[in-house]
């Protein structure tokens, strides 16, 4: 019988720098990023390479140096976006990438000018997309483990 396990997905890197005056530079995120290895972190959400080059840096960088846990870059549910993450997490053992779209009501009529439908398909699209770019580089692991995506 499989044990069930608790995975830890931290998102310090990316989510923890949105606090009003917090912003670290590519090397205090490897630091961190080193630390969070060592505490057991299973899945590091290293940042959002296509926000900015010093994002797309880091997220590099920390993929070079992360030998034990995932790490994992944040995208829209974008073209653009997930091919940007993937050639960030290219050096990476464990890389994932983590892709969302809104799917709230109000995202789709306000935001999105759509349907359910085509976002739903936007998403089936966009996790495509990134499973394709992300799955080669993870040749010993299952699909379902490469690619997470979230609905906001």
């Amino acid at each position: 019988m499989a044990q069930d396990k608790v995975f830890i997905f931290d998102t310090t890197l990316r989510d923890g720098e949105q606090v009003p005056g917090c912003k670290l530079n590519t090397e205090e995120k490897i630091k961190l990023a080193l630390e969070l290895e060592t505490l057991g972190v299973d899945i590091i959400e290293a940042g959002f390479p296509v926000s900015s080059p010093g994002d797309f840096a880091s997220v590099n960088e920390i993929s070079k140096v992360i030998k034990n846990a995932t790490v994992t870059g944040l995208t829209r549910a974008v073209q653009k976006d997930i091919e940007v993450a993937a050639e960030a997490l290219k050096p990476a053992v464990r890389p994932r990438i983590h892709t969302g779209i809104g799917s709230s009501d109000n995202h789709i009529k306000y935001k999105f000018n759509t349907t359910r439908e085509n976002i739903i398909e936007r998403a089936i699209a966009a996790v495509k997309l990134a499973r394709n770019l992300v799955y080669p580089m993870w040749n010993f692991m299952p699909k379902m483990q490469v690619v997470q995506i979230c609905s906001f």
